[in-house]
């Protein structure tokens, strides 16, 4: 007889803990061994980088793709039979799942979320995939239809991924929760983690499961539209329709539409009303930190008209200011995965904020009697501060400071890093674009595209945007902006923000730095 104590961790799980999860009837493609779930936060050193160990179960449990049910931790027989069941807690309140396990070999002792109840039971009563379900099924029951659309498979094609778990986490949630009558649905989670590759496969499930029939997805912006189409949503091709020229063709099923284009200009009818009210089953409402949350906002009436579609907005600033309040619109979030959870897992990128003053900034001005501009017209007799700089008041010399600036670090860091600068408004993002131009003139020399514009009233300059984002392009480096890059651009290889500008809120805060927090790994 085998002395379990001189066998090793690996040893226990092959002769014991796979065999017995094997003989309660579970199938190989519902066992995941040695399943990562994180990439392991990225550690910086100097210039050089490193990772932490990735997170790793060594079993997870599946009732079917993409739906687990329980994991495993294992651990060698020298140790008590509960002794993975701390990290097995841990892993399962991440993952969502609702049965932990530990096991040294002897027996299995398990934690039923459901309950809160611990028992030890023998290797031959662990339980089989109908009795975990039934379990799960007893605690929330489900009618047969609920259970239809639930089940109904993730798109998966030669080109697709598994979802990431936070992903997954946040698709099931939202899908459990239409499937039973929800109408209102806030999803929350930062910049950079994959919200449109989320809401595709929440509306590709409700869709193949004809719950959903007509779906529109509103955003504010259109490159935010027009990358959605070409990338995440690429699937319904056939089937999709950006709204243009204020006209819905009821010919489709999925449509994609800035906000504006469905408001009407004042005196004329909103184009909106082209169509019932029930006309559209289901909206999705991207960045609704934004507009759509405001109570007075005209964007607004365009959810309170189609008010008997289920409507989901997604967001990685909740907002709760009075006026503004997307939690009273939306509700609570069924599911909220951090900035900070995105770096510790290691999906989003750490940054360093580095603070530049600037004596003006910290003082303020206040121009002297009768001092004229560089226009000899009077400046107006007032108390200058930072915000107001640009907008009501422009100074060369601290231009000249911020360009300098600028120009340092990127010595300092690589000057071809990938690089944004938010400004005041356009105008100064112009400035900014001709005095970085002039103190890198070598490199524009190599190439003109060295330091370009990149503004909403700019076509030469929005044409280079997705040269910008191409990993494989080094040119634009550097480019000078004001709101148009803030949200929804994938920049995966941006290593330099610099705000110089007035910031109103931690939410745009939060989503300019998201601009620089993605990763990519093999650049």
């Amino acid at each position: 007889m085998v002395d379990k104590k001189t066998l090793t961790e690996e040893d226990i799980k092959r002769l014991f803990i796979t065999k017995a999860i094997t003989k309660a009837g579970w199938a190989d493609d519902q066992i995941k061994m040695e399943y990562y779930f994180t990439d392991g936060r990225v550690i910086f050193e100097g210039n050089t980088h490193d990772r932490q160990a990735r997170k790793r179960a060594d079993y997870v449990l599946f009732d079917r793709n993409n739906y687990p049910i329980a994991i495993i931790e294992a651990k060698d027989n020298k140790k008590p039979v509960g002794g993975g069941m701390q990290q097995a807690k841990e892993y399962a309140e991440i993952l969502d799942i609702k049965f932990a396990y530990s096991s040294n070999g002897d027996a299995f002792l398990e934690h039923d979320f459901l309950t809160g109840y611990e028992k030890e039971i023998s290797l031959e009563e662990f339980p089989t995939p109908k009795e975990l379900k039934e379990r799960l099924l007893a605690s929330d029951p489900l009618t047969k239809v609920e259970e239809e659309i639930i089940h109904t498979p993730y798109y998966f094609d030669a080109y697709s991924y598994e979802p990431r778990y936070y992903q997954r986490i946040a698709i099931n949630r939202t899908i459990e929760a239409i499937a039973k009558g929800k109408q209102r649905i806030l999803i929350v989670m930062a910049t950079g983690t994959g919200k449109t590759y989320t809401a595709f496969q929440i509306i590709y499930r409700l869709h193949k499961s004809e719950t959903k029939k007509k779906i529109l997805y509103l955003a504010d912006r259109n490159i935010l539209i027009d990358q959605t189409m070409t990338q995440d949503f690429k699937p319904f091709k056939k089937i999709m329709t950006k709204v243009k020229d204020c006209e819905i063709d009821s010919a489709y099923e999925i449509y994609m539409a800035l906000y504006h284009q469905l408001i009407g200009k004042e005196g004329e009818p909103d184009p909106f009303e082209q169509v019932q009210p029930s006309f559209f089953d289901l909206i999705t409402v991207d960045e609704c930190h934004r507009g759509s949350a405001k109570d007075d906002s005209a964007w607004r009436k365009v959810l309170e008209y189609f008010c008997s579609a289920t409507q989901i907005g997604m967001t990685a600033t909740p907002k709760a200011d009075e006026g503004a309040n997307n939690l009273d619109y939306f509700g609570k979030p069924i599911y909220t995965y951090s900035l900070v959870q995105g770096i510790r897992d290691g999906f989003l990128a750490p940054y360093r904020v580095t603070n530049c003053f600037i004596d003006l900034d910290l003082q303020g001005y206040t121009p002297q009697e009768d001092e004229l501009d560089i226009y000899n017209h009077p400046i107006e007799q007032r108390f200058y501060q930072q915000k107001d700089y640009g907008r009501d008041i422009s100074f060369l010399k601290r231009k000249i400071l911020v360009a300098h600036r600028i120009t340092q670090m990127l010595h300092e860091i690589g000057r071809m890093t990938k690089t944004i600068v938010f400004c005041a408004d356009i105008d100064e993002a112009e400035a900014m674009r001709s005095l970085l131009t002039t103190m890198n003139a070598d490199l524009c020399k190599k190439d003109s595209r060295y330091v370009m514009r990149i503004t909403g009233d700019d076509a030469i300059g929005k044409k280079q945007l997705d040269n910008f984002i191409d990993v494989d392009q080094p040119y634009p480096t550097i480019v000078t902006t004001s709101e148009l890059l803030a949200t929804g651009v994938d920049c995966k290889t941006c290593g330099l923000i610099v705000i110089d500008k007035e910031i109103g809120s931690m939410t745009e805060f939060k989503q300019i730095i998201g601009r620089g927090t993605r990763l990519r790994p093999d650049t």
